[in-house]
């Protein structure tokens, strides 16, 4: 019951600084922390982004569509989180059905930026040390993006791996719920409560190197994170190579499926436009116009290229790459670019953003790591081991590291 009041405090410090919440719901979580049954998280509070149901709490998606609409029975995500002794406080802001048109939520590091997508309420939220846990979801870059901006780890599950049951949709080839908690330790201890996928600390790690300059301009400061990180894993054992993908042609695969599932996905919402954002209907007239036939080829490049990467991740721990293309810009108005998470979320692969890295203004950097569905713990494991070499100053190494090429 400590770590509640504890949390509800700190909602009443930071919340008119940050703005993390649409409610919190003080009186349901001092009930559910007094029957939390014993398990692993027993007692923990955690947030819940506003597009994901809570019984008894309204589901509005940062829409005026949804508005007063009460969900009758928790989503699966939450039901896990319950039946390891977790406890919802509330729900956290998110951008308008997911996807690009702000809330108000700000950057707890700089209240003057934005703090990144869909689950932007979450990660500020737990970044604000408001709650140690809080739950996200990604369709394009909602939950690494934030989480790189505010500093934070965060988990995105394969597709397909975690039931999106009582989590309203955008794209269900492409939407996958996530994690998001102070440190990677956390996060793994969250995964392992949901699912029981623990850490796999065998020695020997094995990272391919991505630096997405194919997809975005890259800040300095971001390459030399992702440098900063390589030379650290060299220096320790690590076996590296450089990946090469075509990972333009996947951005633009996930762009179309996006666009063609969220028009059928909100076909109804569609019906009023005038009580949507312009991003929003943009994007469902785009899916509108998208040919069938070009809705099937973006599969096609899907299905092609993981059947192609999985097999290369096989042999590799993780790929290792910028989370965001540099730190949160400034303004509230948009919610930046989720381009370097396209082609993982195209291709349905679990992710990681690993905190610990700052540009010289102080502006949280984050790393993202990508791997094998089938492998999540060696992934984990990877992500642990990046967050502790994140302070360490690694030495220039003299050599290239051997490249893997996928064609």
């Amino acid at each position: 019951m400590e770590a509640i009041e504890t949390a509800l405090r700190r909602v009443a410090e930071t919340e008119t600084k940050i703005q993390a919440w649409t409610l919190v719901d003080e009186a349901g979580a001092r009930a559910a922390a007094g029957r939390a049954p014993a398990g692993p998280l027993r007692g923990i509070p955690f947030g819940v982004k506003d597009i994901i149901d809570v019984a008894g709490l309204p589901t509005e998606c940062g829409s005026p569509l949804r508005r007063g609409r009460i969900a009758t029975a928790d989503a699966w995500l939450v039901d896990r989180l319950r039946r390891a002794g977790a406890v919802p406080i509330g729900k956290t802001v998110t951008t308008e059905f997911a996807y690009f048109q702000p809330g108000p939520t700000r950057n707890p590091h700089d209240v003057t930026r934005t703090p990144g997508g869909s689950s932007s309420g979450s990660a500020a939220a737990v970044a604000a040390g408001v709650v140690p846990l809080a739950l996200g979801s990604q369709t394009a870059g909602s939950l690494t993006r934030p989480a790189s901006y505010c500093g934070v780890a965060g988990y995105v599950a394969p597709v397909g791996a975690w039931s999106t049951l009582g989590i309203t949709g955008l794209s269900p080839s492409l939407d996958a719920p996530g994690l998001i908690t102070a440190t990677v330790a956390d996060l793994a201890a969250a995964v392992e409560a949901v699912d029981g996928t623990s850490i796999d600390a065998t020695d020997r790690m094995r990272v391919l190197f991505w630096r997405g300059t194919e997809l975005a301009d890259i800040a300095p400061a971001m390459s030399d994170t992702v440098d900063h990180a390589g030379r650290a894993l060299l220096e320790i054992g690590a076996e590296a190579g450089d990946l090469h993908v075509r990972t333009p042609e996947l951005a633009q695969a996930h762009a179309v499926i996006m666009a063609y599932e969220a028009a059928r996905s909100l076909a109804a919402e569609a019906e009023r436009p005038a009580a949507l954002s312009k991003p929003l209907r943009e994007l469902l007239e785009q899916g509108r116009r998208t040919a069938e036939a070009d809705y099937r080829t973006g599969l096609e490049t899907a299905r092609t290229a993981r059947t192609g990467l999985l097999e290369v991740l096989t042999d590799v721990d993780a790929i290792l790459g910028p989370a965001a293309p540099g730190p949160a810009p400034r303004g509230l108005q948009a919610t930046g670019s989720p381009i370097l998470s396209r082609p993982w979320q195209l291709l349905g692969l679990p992710a990681v953003t690993v905190p610990g890295h700052r540009d010289a203004s102080g502006m949280p950097l984050g790393l993202q790591l990508v791997g094998h569905p089938g492998r999540v713990g060696r992934l984990l494991h990877v992500a642990r081991s990046v967050e502790a070499l994140a302070g360490r100053r690694g030495r220039r190494v003299t050599a290239p590291p051997p490249t893997r090429t996928i064609r």
